[in-house]
C-alpha cells in the first residue's frame, strides 16, 4: 500500500532536480511513490531525471506534458496518486529524509486530514527556520497557516471528493488551494520540526515583481466567491476581512513597491487600496486589528486612504536604498 505520493512539477532545474529527487528516494519512509512531471522543460532536466526513473521504476512515476505552469503540473499529477495522503514537493527545494515517515505517522496516530511541518528558508548565506504557529480551529488557520503546498501531507480522499485543484495560470496558486481545501479539513496535525529547505533563488518566480502581482486579487476574488457559493463566507467573513487586509496590505504591498515601470507600479498601488475598501468597506472595524499583537498589527491600524499613499513612497524608497 502506498501511504504517500509526492507530486513534484519539474520546469527547467537541471541545478536542483537530482538533490530533490535523491532526498525523497532515501526516504525513511518505504511506502511511498514519487510522481514526476515534466512540465516541458526545455532544459537538460528530462536528461537528469531519466536515470532516476529507469533505476526506480517501482518508485518513480515519471509523467510529461507541454508546459503549463506549477498548478497545471500538480493538477495533472494529482489522478495519478495512489496514496492515501499526498504531498507536494517543489523541484528546486529538498527535504530531511524522515520527512514523510513523520508526518505519516502523525496523521495515522492523530486521524489526521492534513499535516503540517515547519521549515527553513535557504538562502545563499545563511539559514532560517520557520517556525509556524499552531492553529486548532479553521478560523485560526485563516488567520495564521502558512499558505504554502510543500510543508503538508493531505489525505488523497479530500482533494479527490472535493475537486478541489491549483488554479491554472495564476501566480499565489497556493493561497487559493489552501483556503478552499480547508473548510473540508476536520483534524489538521503538526510536526513541529523544520523539514524542507527552501531554497531561495533571486530568478525564481516568487522573486520575480512585475505586473503579475496583480493576480493576488483573482485568486482572493476566487476565495471570496468560494465562501458565497458554498455559504460559508458569514461564518468566516471577520478572518477572511483582516488576512485579506493583511495580504494586500504587507506581501503584495511590498511586491508591487519593487516594480520597477512607474504606470504599472502606480496602478497595483491604486487597485491595491480599492480592492480593500470595496470588498471589506469597514475593515478598519475589524475585531483582530483591534486585538492582535506585532509590528504588522500596528503598521495596519495606521493605514487609511491618506496614509496608504505615505506608506507607498516609503515603501519604494527602502526598497531601492
Amino acid at each position: 500500500m502506498v501511504k504517500v505520493s509526492i507530486i513534484v512539477p519539474a520546469y527547467n532545474v537541471e541545478k536542483y532536480i537530482e538533490k530533490c529527487i535523491e532526498t525523497l528516494l532515501n526516504q525513511t519512509l518505504q511506502e511511498i511513490e514519487i510522481i514526476i512531471v515534466n512540465d516541458g522543460s526545455t532544459d537538460n532536466t528530462r536528461e537528469k531525471i531519466i536515470p532516476y526513473v529507469e533505476k526506480y521504476p517501482q518508485k518513480i512515476n515519471f509523467l510529461e506534458k507541454p508546459n503549463g505552469g506549477l498548478s497545471d503540473a500538480r493538477n495533472y499529477a494529482i489522478p495519478y496518486a495512489k496514496g492515501e495522503y499526498i504531498g507536494f514537493i517543489d523541484s528546486d527545494d529538498y527535504v530531511e529524509l524522515n520527512m514523510f515517515e513523520e508526518m505519516y505517522n502523525k496523521a495515522k496516530l492523530e486521524n489526521s486530514d492534513m499535516v503540517e511541518c515547519d521549515f527553513i528558508w535557504e538562502y545563499p548565506n545563511k539559514s532560517i527556520i520557520d517556525t509556524g504557529k499552531i492553529y486548532q480551529t479553521k478560523k485560526q488557520a485563516i488567520l495564521y497557516a502558512r499558505v504554502v503546498a510543500w510543508n503538508k501531507i493531505i489525505k488523497k480522499e479530500i482533494i479527490e471528493n472535493s475537486n478541489i485543484r491549483f488554479p491554472k495560470g495564476l501566480r499565489y496558486e497556493d493561497v487559493e488551494f489552501f483556503y478552499k481545501i480547508l473548510p473540508q479539513l476536520n483534524k489538521i496535525s503538526f510536526v513541529k520540526i523544520p523539514m524542507v529547505h527552501y531554497i531561495q533563488r533571486e530568478n525564481s518566480i516568487a522573486n520575480t515583481q512585475n505586473k503579475r502581482v496583480q493576480e493576488i486579487f483573482t485568486i482572493w476574488d476566487n476565495v471570496i466567491h468560494f465562501y458565497k457559493e458554498h455559504e460559508i463566507y458569514q461564518e468566516y467573513k471577520t478572518e477572511l476581512e483582516y488576512t485579506y487586509a493583511r495580504y494586500l496590505l504587507c506581501s503584495s504591498l511590498l511586491r508591487i513597491v519593487k516594480i520597477e515601470n512607474k504606470e504599472i507600479r502606480k496602478e497595483l498601488e491604486n487597485r491595491t487600496i480599492e480592492n480593500l475598501y470595496k470588498n471589506f468597506p469597514n475593515w478598519k472595524n475589524n475585531k483582530y486589528l483591534k486585538t492582535e499583537k506585532g509590528l504588522k498589527n500596528k503598521y495596519l491600524k495606521t493605514v487609511n486612504k491618506f496614509t496608504y499613499k505615505i506608506y507607498c513612497k516609503l515603501f519604494r524608497f527602502l526598497n531601492i536604498n
